[in-house]
């Protein structure tokens, strides 16, 4: 299975940009960290669904996310494909989604991941290991992404979107390499890595929340 197109990931970049900017007030710190070429990995924390249109409306370069499955239901399933995002199984592993991610990733692609699976608090208190697994595999360095502001901290789970016009934080990290240097992929490596990777993405958003005063 081929991997996805960037130019489809950057007509969905070009859609995102006036829909985010229109309905609410993206500020986007960091953006200059972001590596201008070569593979990379969006990691970004998830409280809301609109984290994901977010980073993609506002990320300097197009991103192919891996989405649920559940998401791919009639017309925004068609219009999810035509925009390159990957749909993915997250009750097992899904080796169809790891096929086209590791082939965004070697065509020198960004990919996008939600690290903790699906929406919680958004702190990277409880990472997957899928993350560790493509950055190793791949070789390709993680830039932690901080959105802040599109839930109310009130709940676990904020139903409906946050006010229009209200101010959305997105920022972006320093890229960092998960892997230790020697290319192990072994269970063991993959655990550490994801140890070092979650100590990375909790200081970014300590670090995020710092500046943004979120």
């Amino acid at each position: 299975m081929s991997a996805p197109s960037v130019r489809n990931a950057e007509i969905g970049r070009r859609i995102g940009v006036p829909l985010m900017y229109g309905l609410w007030k993206p500020r986007v710190l960091g953006a200059w960290k972001v590596p201008a070429t070569g593979s990379l990995i969006f990691a970004v924390n998830h409280s809301h669904n609109i984290d994901g249109p977010m980073v993609m409306g506002v990320a300097p370069r197009p991103t192919h996310f891996l989405i649920k499955k559940e998401a791919f239901v009639g017309p925004l399933g068609l219009f999810l494909r035509g925009i390159g995002q990957l749909k993915v199984d997250r009750e097992g592993t899904d080796r169809a989604a790891v096929t086209q991610a590791l082939g965004v990733l070697g065509n020198g692609g960004v990919l996008g991941i939600f690290p903790e699976g699906t929406r919680g608090e958004g702190d990277f208190a409880s990472l997957r290991a899928g993350l560790a697994y493509f950055a190793v595999r791949s070789g390709a360095p993680i830039v932690p992404v901080a959105v802040l502001g599109s839930s109310e901290r009130q709940g676990r789970l904020t139903k409906g979107l946050p006010p229009l016009r209200s101010r959305v934080d997105v920022v972006f990290g320093d890229p960092f390499e998960a892997g230790d240097g020697t290319g192990r992929r072994t269970r063991k490596a993959l655990d550490e890595a994801t140890v070092r990777i979650q100590k990375q993405l909790a200081a970014h958003l300590e670090d995020a929340r710092r500046l943004t005063g979120r």
